[in-house]
This record gives C-alpha cells, structure tokens and sequence, in this order.
C-alpha cells in the first residue's frame, strides 16, 4: 500500500523540530508541499492521496503513488545537482538520517485514514485538499485525535479561516491546559494558495512593477533592474537580493529554476558576486515606506446599474425634448389666449399626453396649440418609451456578464476565473489596471466577483477560434494565462502570439522542464517579448512549510522560477546569529539581515505581517538602516530575506529555548 523513496545521505545531526509530519490533499500543492519538507527542511513526511487521481488534475503531470514518487526523485536529483551552485542552496547535503516519504492512498481524511498515517503522534498535520468543507471537516477530527497537533489547513473562504483558527485553537487550549502562549499561536494556521501566490502573478504582466511585502507597517518594495549597459552593474538600491539568469538576453536561454545551474537566478549574493555579474538583471530592495493606516476594504462594486447606464444618453434627450416642447407650447399659450402660465402648462401636458378634452367652441388659439401638442407628442412620447426600456433593460441586465466595449487598449486578458485567476482578477482591479476575463465555465467561481468589478467577460472555450480575438487580444498589454491545464495556457499565449508577436505573456506551468521547453521555444520565436512562467504550488508550498515548522513568512516573491522568503525570526536560540554582528551573520545563498525589530519584547504584536494600529506618524518599530557592526542579542527579532533552504537550515538550526518553541 506504501510506496518508498531511498533516504539522501545525510549528517547525523537532527533538528529540534523534526517529527513525524503528515501532508494530506489532492493536487499539485500536496506533493510541492512534501518535497518541501522532505528535501529542503529534512522531515520524516506521509502524504496521503487519493487512489486513482484523475490525470487531467489541475497542475498535476504525475499521478497516483508510484508517480509521486517519480516526483521526489526527480526534486531529489535537482536539490542534489544545486548541492554546489551557491544559488539557493546551502553547499552541503541537508537529507541526513530523514527516513524514506511514506505515501498512503485513503479515498478520505477519516479516522482509519489518519491512524494509519500516525496523525495522534504526528507533529504537525497539513489539509490542502482543494475543497474547504473536506479541510475542515478533517481538521476537527484531527483536533480531536491530537489536541497537541499544529494543524495547517488551506481555505480559500478568508472569513470563515479566520473563525475556524481561533475555535481550533479554543479547542487546542481546553484539551492541552499545559500549552505556552507561543505553541498556542501556533497551533492553528488557516492559509490560501491564491492569496499567496496572487501577488507575484499580477506583477508578472505588469512591467517594472514593484514586489511588495509588508511589516510591522512597513512596505518592503523589490523591483527588477535591467544594467545600463554591456559590462556594466545596474543600481543596487538598498541592498541586491538576486542576480538574475546569466542567459536572460539570450533567445536560447532559460528561465531559472531549481535545476539551472550556475547559469541561473543567485538569491542573496555578496558583493563579490555581485561585482562580477556585469550585464546581469537584478532584484534589489528598491525602498522602505510607511504604509500607514488600513484603508477601508475596497468596493467590490454595487449591486444595482450604475446612474449613467440607467439614465442614459438616449432617455436624457428625450426628456429634454419633452421639457422644451412643454415649455415652448405653454409659452404659446399664454402669449395667444392670455391664460395664466401655469394652466397653460397643465393644459398643454394635459394635451401633450392625450388626456384632455378636445377644444370644441375654444378659442382657435387654442385649439391650435392643442393640436401642435398632440403632434409634439406623437414624435416624442416613442423616444421617451424607448429611453424607459432601455433604462429597464440595464436595470435588469445590471447583474448580466458585460461584454468587452468597443476601443477598449491597454487591457490585460485573464484566462480562467478558478480560485488562483479570482484573487489575481482582485488584485489588478485594485492596482486600477483594466481587465477581460475569458472563462469556458458560466458557473465558474470567479464569475460572480467579475459581475460585481463590471468587468468583462467572455464564455467560451479559448482554444476556439475568435474567443480571443473577442477578447481584444490583438490590442492587450499582456495574457495571463492561469487555466488549471498547462497545454490549455500554452495553446493560448502560441495563440495570442500569433496574432501579437510582442505581447507580454504569463503562464501558469507546474513543471520546471515542460516551463523551460515553453520559456526557450517562445524566446526563440519571440526574442523581443517578454514571456513569464509561474507555479501556483511552487510559490505557495513555502509558506505552508513554514507554517508546519510552527512559524510564518511575511512574504514571498519570485525570482523566475526560484521563490524568496521573508519571515521575522527571533534572534534567541539562532547560534548563526546570537553574538554575531549583522556582517556576520550574513550568509551569500542562504540568508541576510534586513532589519531589527526595536519593539520591546513584552510590547510585540505576534504578526508583523498584520497592519499596525499605530497612527501613520507613530514610528515603526523596525530599524533598517543597520550598522554592519551591530550586535544581534538574544531578545532581538530580525526581519532576514532567506532562500527556502536558507531558512530551512535557521530552523533547523535552532536550539530549543521553551517547550513551545
């Protein structure tokens, strides 16, 4: 029933927090989830999946057991390759003594399932089934079983993951009476792949956009820049966090991942490394700047039509002619037959709308104006009529899908509105950039969020001919290809390219070498394009690792196809930084020193990833313009910038300081 991995060799030491964890889901991000324990952080893992998972799985070219097993392999041969490279590795094996990964096939996270597993004795659990109900339903009975277990649980539902940590923790604390406050926070921790990986996929369209990760009331604002010239250094801002791919301007070149060598992305560089990449792209930290108070969540749209597509320019023109011809004719009237102005108004609205009596032994004035009226008011009551239905019509189609407006340019086309395109979809409303959205599926989850943003939508398969084209792909900016199906998003951006060689592509691709066959045939057709691929699970699975480890990342951002990390870390306990200075505790690869966190230990909010309630001229209390010479001390808390085995090896690494720690 099992199926196994031959363990890496490894060194004896064993890391305090290594335990027997369990992964528990049924996509691509289950098994990233996996690797990430089990090859960067060295934990004894059980993934459990489903039998028999369908091939056609979002982001998912491997299935069933044996396949996954593939995967470990082959993540394996690619963490064991990156051993030496100094890019986002650590120069030494970090396997040692983990047993083999367990996989076990359970149709269900039932009881039978979890006993199996050894979730009672596990350390920490993680549910990214793609449904919420079954992560939620499995976390009570997990709770249950094991009222110490740190449980990670992905919902896509923010609210309801908000109130489903903190009954879980209730639970937690009533059951474990002997929790510390610092296990107690850890305990529970609700996250979203779409919220995590929502932001690096909006910023892949835009061009020269800023990454932004917050803090403690602070935005930490990353950009790409590109050398001024051959031989020549680009601006290191603040400080360098990345060097890009040696082969960037190189139509042959790749897009860096985990397998590309020394040709590939260095996270973290020192200055040495630095100095010598001439003509390479950079990721520098461009600028640190209050973000002030938390704003009022933004409108999602209303309900109802707005006013000017109810009262629209056709049924503005009617009523003003109607009001001209009253005004005209009642001045008729006074002026010929003396009456008072205002009975002549009403005598000649009366007439106007054929309710009044006919003139017979009036004056002939009279009976003039109340024929002028009676034409008047053939010619203008059917474009009065026509201007109401059409108010009524936008009433009623006000909840309808909008289709995309004539001379709409300088949109970004968003193909698939699932979980991922939903958040992103958000996320570009938000920065104010238009956007049609094209979805196969008029059920589809984000369809609803698009209704209430008024933004554009086009049914249809975007495989079909003139779906995109309805799109108004010829006049784009950029494709944002985020389809659960990888040939699905390349036949579109081939597509798309096709008809707009130069248009900004970026596509959603699980795998690292299908990604670098894609990124080197469209630099090769398009060299003077700018293509992006991107992995909703590589850029999520971190943040779950974390969360296993007991602790959590202020944020993530892509470089390429490499993810750093940023988490505040407690200085305590940490032998590569207590009694070091922040020069030397810096590490090229693997981590670096960015800021201190001067609030009183007691004064601490636990997440520094949360607004700060503080008044917009009330300091921060993270410090960023370190001395090199500074100290780090025990009761510091730092914010470092560390690759995935960087941080790995910080935890690993630690001493135990509390029981909860």
């Amino acid at each position: 029933m099992l199926g196994h991995v031959p363990p890496l060799p490894q060194q004896p030491q064993r890391s305090p927090f290594s335990g027997h964890m369990v992964v528990c889901g049924d996509d691509a991000l289950a098994r990233r989830l996996a690797v990430e324990l089990r090859y960067v952080y060295g934990e004894r893992v059980t993934l459990v999946l489903p039998p028999g998972r369908d091939a056609r799985a979002p982001e998912l070219p491997l299935t069933g057991r044996g396949l996954a097993s593939a995967l470990f392999g082959r993540m394996s041969s690619a963490m064991t390759r990156n051993g030496g490279s100094g890019s986002d590795s650590l120069g030494d094996d970090t396997n040692a003594g983990v047993d083999p990964v367990r996989v076990l096939a359970a149709a269900e996270p039932s009881d039978e399932a979890f006993e199996e597993a050894g979730v009672a004795s596990a350390a920490a659990l993680a549910l990214v089934y793609d449904d919420d109900e079954r992560n939620i339903r499995a976390a009570l009975t997990a709770r249950r079983l094991n009222p110490r277990l740190r449980l990670v649980i992905r919902l896509y539902n923010r609210k309801l993951g908000q109130h489903l940590e903190t009954l879980l923790d209730q639970a937690a604390a009533v059951a474990a009476p002997g929790l510390d406050r610092a296990a107690l926070d850890a305990s529970t921790t609700v996250l979203s792949d779409a919220d995590t990986a929502a932001p690096a996929l909006a910023a892949t369209v835009l061009t020269g956009s800023s990454k932004v990760i917050q803090a403690e009331g602070l935005l930490l604002r990353a950009a790409e820049r590109t050398p001024p010239g051959g031989g020549q250094i680009a601006d290191p801002g603040l400080c360098t966090l990345a060097l890009l791919s040696s082969t960037t301007h190189d139509p042959a070149g790749t897009e860096g991942s985990d397998s590309s060598g020394d040709e590939g992305p260095r996270l973290l560089p020192d200055e040495r490394q630095v100095a010598a990449a001439t003509g390479r792209g950079t990721v520098v930290l461009e600028a640190v700047s209050q973000a002030g108070p938390p704003g009022p969540p933004p409108r999602m749209g209303g309900r109802g039509a707005p006013l000017g597509q109810v009262f629209s320019r056709r049924l503005r023109w009617s009523a003003l002619g109607v009001g001209l011809a009253v005004l005209g004719l009642a001045i008729a009237s006074t002026l010929t037959t003396g009456d008072d102005p205002l009975h002549a108004t009403y005598l000649t609205l009366l007439d106007l709308f054929a309710m009044g009596d006919p003139a017979i032994g009036e004056k002939t004035a009279r009976q003039i104006i109340q024929i002028l009226s009676g034409v008047a008011g053939l010619m203008l009551l059917p474009l009065l009529v026509a201007g109401v239905l059409e108010a009524f019509g936008s009433l009623r189609t006000a909840s309808s899908l909008r289709r995309p407006p004539r001379g709409l340019s300088g949109h970004v086309v968003l193909l698939g509105l699932g979980k991922i395109g939903t958040r992103v979809l958000v996320r570009l409303r938000e920065l104010g950039i238009p956007v049609v959205c094209v979805e196969d599926d008029p059920d589809a989850r984000g369809i609803p969020v698009a209704r209430r943003l008024h933004v554009p939508v086009v049914l249809g398969d975007v495989t079909q001919e003139g779906v995109l084209e309805a799109a108004k792909i010829q006049r784009s900016r950029a494709l944002l290809a985020l389809t659960s199906a990888d040939t699905t998003n390349l036949e579109a951006a081939l597509y798309a390219r096709s008809v707009k060689p130069d248009l900004r592509v970026a596509l959603r691709l699980y795998d690292d070498e299908f990604a670098t066959a894609v990124y080197r045939t469209l630099r090769t057709a398009h060299p003077q394009a700018v293509t992006r691929s991107r992995s909703v699970s590589h850029l999520a699975a971190p943040a779950f690792a974390v969360a296993m480890m007991g602790r959590q990342i202020l944020g993530a951002i892509p470089v390429e196809r490499k993810v750093m990390l940023f988490a505040a870390v407690e200085v305590a306990g940490h032998r590569q930084l207590e009694g070091h200075t922040v020069e030397q505790a810096f590490r090229a690869g693997a981590w670096r020193v960015l800021a201190l966190d001067a609030t009183p230990p007691g004064d601490r909010r636990p997440d520094l990833a949360a607004p700060s309630p503080a008044a917009p001229d009330h300091p921060s209390g993270l410090v960023w313009d370190l001395h090199p010479g500074y100290v780090l001390r025990p009761e510091d808390r730092v914010v470092i910038a560390a690759t995935r085995r960087g941080l790995a090896e910080l935890l690993r690494g630690r001493r135990r300081v509390s029981p909860g720690a």
